[in-house]
């Protein structure tokens, strides 16, 4: 990002890029702001183009377009899938571009080992978004709440995190909401969080199993009936349930070898700020209680799938029996 900022900054801009990587909101921040300052509002010389039925001669001919009173024409082509099958075409023609075309890629994966990729990345400059880490999250939340004028303290922002999770996009837009709803306060609080903030399924689905794990019952199936109400599929629901169960399985085994929480959210690829959590609910499982609780999952979804019994009434049944008390 730094380098993208810099040719920015300077104008000294490259002939391509290719913006990539899982973080959504920043591939479309950084392109729009290079359209802007590729071409501006030109709308005679801008060709854009989303999706994998990209024909490369219309491309390539359009590349060789003379631009319409302007120095420059600017080609963005989004979520192509060619960096990772079909671009060689492309990258033969990228070797020696028209001098007056721009090209401008945005992919949520590539194949770093491809002609195109490889190609670009000598010619122009290829920039991967991966998904912020937790300090990078806080400093830019942090940063809109006081350009809003407000404050809110760490207890509340880390609450907000684990409500929003990390894709940036879905917290700008909570964040957004919660400007709205506070806009007569100094302070944004955990119940302002709690009030306004759409709750991920993730989060639901971590809620449901740790109500199982306390042995809630009716807390439990209430969480269950409320991803219902929000029309989530029982079969998703049972998919989520199943790799929350088999994710405390592998925090349970990663503690007893003697990772640190951090430790154990790098590897199994959970923010620092939630690694913790799993931590805890892990604690309130035997091993035995997982392992036979994800078979369990997989005994459902086979007896769905075979038509034994419906999915509703299948994923019930399940969390009856996991959160019922058991007698000694």
């Amino acid at each position: 990002m730094q380098r993208i900022n810099e040719d920015l900054r300077t104008g000294q801009l490259k002939k391509m890029y290719l913006l990539y990587g899982e973080e959504a909101y920043l591939r479309k921040q950084y392109r729009d702001r290079l359209k802007e300052a590729i071409i501006g509002d030109d709308t005679m010389n801008y060709y854009y183009h989303e999706g994998k039925d990209v024909v490369i001669g219309e491309i390539i001919d359009l590349s060789e377009t003379m631009p319409f009173f302007s120095e420059r024409r600017l080609i963005v082509l989004e979520n192509s899938g060619l960096f990772k099958s079909g671009g060689e075409e492309l990258a033969a023609y990228l070797s020696q571009p028209a001098e007056t075309t721009y090209f401008l890629f945005v992919e949520t994966e590539v194949d770093k080992r491809s002609k195109l990729y490889k190609t670009l990345q000598s010619k122009g400059y290829a920039a991967e978004f991966a998904v912020q880490d937790e300090t990078t999250l806080k400093k830019w939340i942090l940063g809109m709440v006081k350009k809003e004028g407000k404050n809110i303290s760490p207890s509340a922002l880390n609450y907000l995190l684990e409500m929003t999770g990390t894709d940036m996009e879905n917290i700008r837009k909570e964040t957004d909401k919660l400007f709205c709803y506070c806009l007569d306060k100094d302070a944004i609080e955990i119940d302002d969080i709690e009030e306004i903030c759409t709750r991920r399924l993730s989060s639901h689905i971590f809620d449901m199993v740790g109500a199982i794990a306390d042995k809630k019952q009716k807390q439990a199936l209430s969480l269950y009936y409320e991803l219902l109400a929000l029309k989530e599929p029982p079969m998703r629901i049972l998919f989520l349930v199943a790799r929350q169960f088999n994710l405390l399985m592998q925090v349970k085994e990663l503690q007893r070898k003697g990772f640190s929480a951090k430790a154990i959210g790098e590897k199994v690829g959970l923010p620092g700020f939630i690694a913790g959590k799993y931590v805890t609910q892990s604690g309130r499982f035997s091993k035995e209680e997982l392992r036979e609780a994800v078979e369990a999952c997989v005994e459902a979804e086979e007896a769905i799938k075979t038509g034994k019994m419906n999915d509703n009434m299948s994923l019930e049944l399940l969390i009856i029996k996991y959160s019922c008390e058991r007698k000694n």
